[in-house]
């Protein structure tokens, strides 16, 4: 491709915008089995005897002694010390672990997706819990501290499944959390129900705390930090918070989201949340398995005060975006980055032509090395025009070199001159300086909008091509064993294509760039794929698999273009006969000269 002055600069403003996975198992033998099988008989029959002889010693001490208070006490004080339960509800999508205390999941898996490590993927941790105060005795007591009654889990006529967990108070009043599960649903239906709730809840406000360690899911923990955030809907409308650790919500909240790379755990409340506010911030140890610490605060209010339902929903489940679009509530959708922000422009690209292009390929083609290699040369294809465009500008440009080096030796240093002959030049025979340059800015959409694509397109995870293992993280053919600043611990393959193929398209063009004086455009061949190395060896191998492919196009291209298709013979000819044309000039063109008539007035040494 030639490259003038303009399309180099083109390039480097797209440079610019472009910087800003251990399953272990284990088998035992027949012979240790029986062994093992073997001393845990023997301690069960000495456990066995001692139970018979305490539970003797008990008969008779419960003729002579009187009973615990704490056993004859009912309501909620009972279930300050009661035993917790483990109840399981299962789908043919969650598997969700219920314990009594608290009355709420204690465990989340996604049935269809693995981690990192081959076990599957887990939504809850140890530090996950949602809390709220109950007034007892006049003393406020956090719910995660009441062991709930757990009901048997029903199978309902639609095909749900639905479980209670209830807690009664001495005076008569009741705390239920009635949760529903269906099948192919990723949400999980909980009612939080109060009947007294002017007993229970001072002035029937609900003050939800929800603590919230989303766990490493996949291998590249560092890069699933930068990439998590938390989202929210209110007022109507989505937003997020990335950078910023706090945000104090001003209006009525429909939910809150604490998103990963591909999977978010988000609270719903049907009628809104009144007020609250949000707390996060990424762990920085890299060590550690957590991806983010986060704190939720939010306020709702019981309907009719004294009883009533406060209706609320638990989204579990992967950045799908047709899921979130179709299965979540409102604007879910977006929690799937595909543009935001200062790159908001290139949403539309992703859902109206990016999305639909890749889904049709990979609807019928099982490898997504191949899908991608498909839309890559879909996207070339779309393009085409305007990288011919580009590519007879350069061109052109070629063509004009012998006049525009006899314009620099003529005039030497007088940059002033020589710029505006040169502009006369390109005046006469009708040449467009920023040809080269246009062409190239207008291409930027298309990157960006990759560049979120391949990072949030969940369906890439886990998905082999080549010597990749998994397309929507790094690929890796040798582990250094340390970090090099602003490259990374490995080596990536696709990357090291990447820069190659983008070294020998910037050397090409040189070759045919017009004036090679400037040691800016000198170095530039090789600044810009050593910046590509730092940046890219990180970035999902999807990306840089399709990099590369786009690279080889572009080679291709240059070389047919310039040696098969351009006439450079035709060009000149079409040029002179633009140069004896009568020329009228443009008002713009007119101010552009009379600027710089003015500089190299300026310039002139007074007498």
């Amino acid at each position: 491709m030639g490259m003038d002055r303009n399309t180099v600069t083109g390039f480097v403003l797209l440079a610019i915008l472009l910087f800003l996975y251990l399953f272990i198992s284990t088998k035992n033998s027949q012979d240790l089995m029986q062994q093992k099988k073997l001393t845990e008989d023997s301690i069960a029959r000495v456990t066995a005897a001692k139970n018979a002889a305490a539970n003797a010693a008990a008969r008779v001490s419960d003729s002579t002694s009187v009973k615990s208070p704490l056993d004859s006490v009912a309501g909620i004080n009972k279930a300050l010390t009661g035993k917790p339960q483990l109840i399981t509800l299962e789908t043919d999508l969650l598997k969700i672990v219920f314990n009594s205390k608290g009355g709420q999941p204690e465990s989340v898996e996604l049935k269809k997706y693995n981690s990192y490590d081959s076990t599957p993927v887990k939504l809850t941790s140890g530090a996950d819990q949602i809390n709220y105060p109950v007034m007892v005795g006049g003393k406020a007591v956090n719910v995660t501290n009441l062991n709930f009654t757990p009901g048997a889990p029903v199978k309902n006529a639609d095909g749900s499944q639905s479980i209670s967990f209830v807690v009664a108070a001495e005076n008569g009043s009741q705390l239920t959390h009635f949760f529903t599960l269906n099948n192919g649903d990723y949400r999980l239906g909980w009612d939080i129900k109060a009947s007294g709730a002017a007993s229970l809840f001072t002035n029937g406000n609900l003050n939800i705390k929800w603590l919230s360690q989303p766990q490493k899911q996949q291998k590249d923990a560092k890069y699933e930090r930068q990439l998590s955030n938390i989202c929210f809907f209110e007022d109507n409308e989505f937003d997020f918070i990335s950078s910023k650790t706090e945000k104090t919500f001003e209006g009525k909240v429909q939910w809150v989201s604490v998103v990963q790379q591909f999977f978010n755990t988000t609270l719903i409340a049907r009628n809104g949340f009144e007020s609250g506010n949000v707390k996060w911030a990424r762990q920085t140890e890299d060590t550690s398995l957590i991806i983010a610490n986060v704190e939720t605060n939010l306020q709702a209010k019981f309907p009719g005060g004294a009883s009533g339902v406060i209706g609320m929903e638990m989204f579990y489940g992967p950045n799908d975006y047709t899921i979130l679009k179709n299965h979540a509530a409102p604007e879910m959708d977006r929690i799937v980055n595909l543009g935001r922000d200062m790159y908001a422009f290139v949403r539309p690209i992703n859902i109206y032509i990016i999305m639909p292009v890749f889904n049709f390929f990979k609807s019928f083609i099982a490898s997504y090395g191949v899908v991608i290699l498909l839309l890559t040369l879909f996207i070339r294809l779309l393009t085409s025009p305007l990288v011919y465009t580009s590519y007879l500008s350069g061109a052109k440009m070629k063509v004009l070199r012998p006049e525009i080096d006899a314009l620099k030796k003529k005039h030497g240093d007088d940059q002033q001159t020589f710029g505006m002959e040169q502009m006369k030049l390109f005046r006469e025979v009708g040449v467009n300086p920023l040809g080269g340059c246009i062409p190239a800015l207008l291409q930027i959409p298309i990157f960006f909008a990759l560049y979120s694509f391949f990072n949030s397109n969940i369906a890439l995870r886990g998905e082999n091509f080549l010597w990749a293992d998994d397309l929507s993280a790094y690929d890796s053919i040798l582990n250094l064993g340390f970090s090099i600043p602003f490259y990374g611990s490995h080596v990536s393959l696709f990357t090291l294509l990447a820069v190659i193929t983008s070294l020998l398209i910037s050397l090409y063009g040189m070759a045919n760039a017009p004036d090679q004086s400037n040691p800016a455009l000198k170095y530039m061949p090789y600044i810009f794929p050593v910046l590509l190395l730092g940046f890219f060896n990180e970035l999902p191998s999807a990306l840089t698999w399709y990099y590369t492919v786009s690279n080889i196009i572009t080679l291709v291209l240059q070389f047919v273009i310039q040696n098969y298709i351009i006439n450079h013979d035709k060009i000149l000819a079409k040029m002179e006969a633009v140069r004896k044309k009568p020329k009228t000039k443009s008002k713009w063109q007119e101010r552009m000269e009379q600027m710089q008539k003015t500089q190299q007035t300026i310039k002139q040494p007074k007498k």
